[in-house]
């Protein structure tokens, strides 16, 4: 009897989902890939997004092969009906809930048990049954150390703690304009990418899709075979200096350490327990030190691992979450990645990287930018949705737990103990951010007043009486009563409405 088609989305494009030895269908199953256009015209992505995801599909549906059947249609539904036009199929759980509801809704796709994640859902929920509903990410971090036997020793973590965030909060080197390190790994384009971004012109001179941010040269791999480079040049060159300045920026470095491998990760051309076993030899030999190794895998295994979770966990009514009442809509100057409108220089420079290559590391994104939308009071869902469009490893269950819990505190705290905002003294302190910027990072009034630190105590104002009651939270509300130019910081925060700062 012969094997039934497979049908594989853009984002499952590793070994995993396709060979029988690492855990894919059948070995003679034919395969389908469906390039939809309704999932481009529906949203306006960053154009580079858009470019790495159909180049990725299209360099992998050519390895393939005459195993595949690629199909350029106007909506899955359709694609597949030209693929297949009776019996049955199968396919590994799509990453999201509407993917996952067109497949029910379908009625003849019979969904395999999910790859490419290092707990399943089910493990997850016993997890989380456990903890009575109290959860916190160093706990299942801790849990999923354990279950891999990932930088373990005699049943203990490495190294005598499984935390080393103290040692990996360094400012940037004083004096330098970037790190002393390889220059990240970059792809070479190819006729495969000339083809995407032809198609993508065409498109957009037809008026059938719409994008922001600029395509320049593909940032991120786009093959499995680009996919490891990347991670054995980001192990051999870079990790070894990942620790100590994860959380730190410079202007002219927006890479700084970083692997820049959360797209191939989320494009499924990695395995995420490749990444960490890599790390981990890497450590073992020599190669590099506990805590840049440590900070890499609590990456991994921690936060990536428990997004994904919490985005299935929670259900979809988390989508709605607004426990702080923002409803102000974003901004047309940040909408459309306009950072020359822009003053501030710390969110001129992270909105110019985000336009012009759709990614910046985790602290630009938490810090500068949903700082901004969290003192700004901007609506979580538009904010959301922002980051999901704008990012080239942006997806549902990235952004959604990421911007509702973590950057935004729309949850009001089912994900993290406190809203993550702060005034210019922090950027100051972790960049080179403020030097030659026209606001002065101490200044709360006038015309050089920081629209950070000046937003940073009007956010504590505006929510004073729930931060009070938060012990992470309650030392800063009452440092409001210190302020005796409060009056004339919210004034000037008023003044500014939705203005570029």
């Amino acid at each position: 009897m012969a094997a039934r088609p497979h049908w594989l989305f853009g984002d499952q494009l590793g070994p995993h989902f396709t060979d029988p030895r690492h855990g894919g269908p059948e070995e003679d199953a034919p395969l389908v890939m469906i390039e939809a256009e309704s999932v481009l015209a529906r949203r306006r992505f960053h154009r580079a997004k858009a470019h790495l995801v159909l180049s990725a599909m299209r360099h992998r549906a050519a390895e393939l092969g005459d195993r595949v059947t690629y199909v350029r249609a106007r909506t899955y539904r359709e694609g597949l009906e030209r693929a297949v036009p009776r019996g049955r199929v199968t396919v590994f759980p799509p990453t999201s809930r509407r993917a996952a509801g067109l497949v029910a809704a379908l009625g003849r796709v019979d969904v395999l048990p999910e790859r490419g994640h290092l707990v399943t859902r089910e493990e997850f929920a016993d997890w989380a049954g456990e903890h009575d509903g109290r959860l916190r990410m160093e706990d299942f971090y801790h849990r999923v150390r354990r279950g891999l036997g990932l930088l373990m020793d005699d049943g203990g973590p490495l190294g005598g703690t499984w935390n080393l965030d103290r040692e990996n909060r360094e400012p940037p080197p004083s004096g330098r304009e970037a790190l002393d390190l390889r220059a990240p790994w970059r792809p070479r384009e190819d006729a495969v990418d000339d083809e995407v971004r032809h198609d993508l012109d065409r498109w957009e001179r037809e008026g059938r899709v719409s994008f922001v941010g600029r395509d320049g040269p593909r940032g991120f791999p786009a093959t499995r075979r680009e996919a490891l480079s990347a991670l054995r040049h980001f192990v051999r060159h870079r990790l070894a200096a990942f620790g100590p300045y994860e959380d730190a920026m410079l202007a002219a470095d927006p890479v700084m350490s970083h692997s820049r491998l959360s797209p191939a990760l989320n494009l499924g051309l990695l395995h995420p327990r490749e990444c960490l076993r890599r790390a981990e030899a890497a450590l073992r030999s020599g190669d590099a030190p506990l805590n840049s190794v440590e900070g890499f895998v609590r990456q991994i295994a921690g936060w990536r691992e428990y997004v994904w979770h919490l985005y299935w966990y929670f259900g979809e009514e988390y989508r709605g979450s607004n426990a702080l009442r923002h409803r102000e809509p974003l901004p047309e100057w940040f909408a459309e990645l306009d950072a020359d409108a822009v003053t501030a220089r710390c969110l001129s420079t992270v909105l110019a990287q985000v336009r012009d290559t759709g990614w910046t590391h985790h602290i630009p994104r938490l810090m500068v930018l949903g700082s901004r939308a969290l003192q700004d009071g901007w609506d979580p869902a538009a904010v959301t949705d922002w980051f999901h469009r704008c990012f080239v490893d942006g997806y549902d269950w990235v952004m959604l737990p990421n911007v509702v819990g973590m950057s935004q505190y729309a949850d009001g705290g089912r994900m993290t103990t406190k809203p993550y905002t702060s005034g210019g003294a922090y950027i100051d302190r972790m960049s080179d951010l403020c030097g030659g910027c026209a606001y002065r990072p101490g200044d709360r009034t006038g015309d050089r007043a920081c629209p950070y630190t000046a937003g940073y105590w009007a956010f504590i104002h505006r929510h004073r009486d729930r931060l009070a009651h938060n012990p992470r939270t309650a030392r800063a509300a009452r440092g409001l009563d210190r302020l005796t130019d409060l009056p004339e910081t919210l004034d000037g925060v008023r003044a500014r409405g939705t203005s570029a700062p």
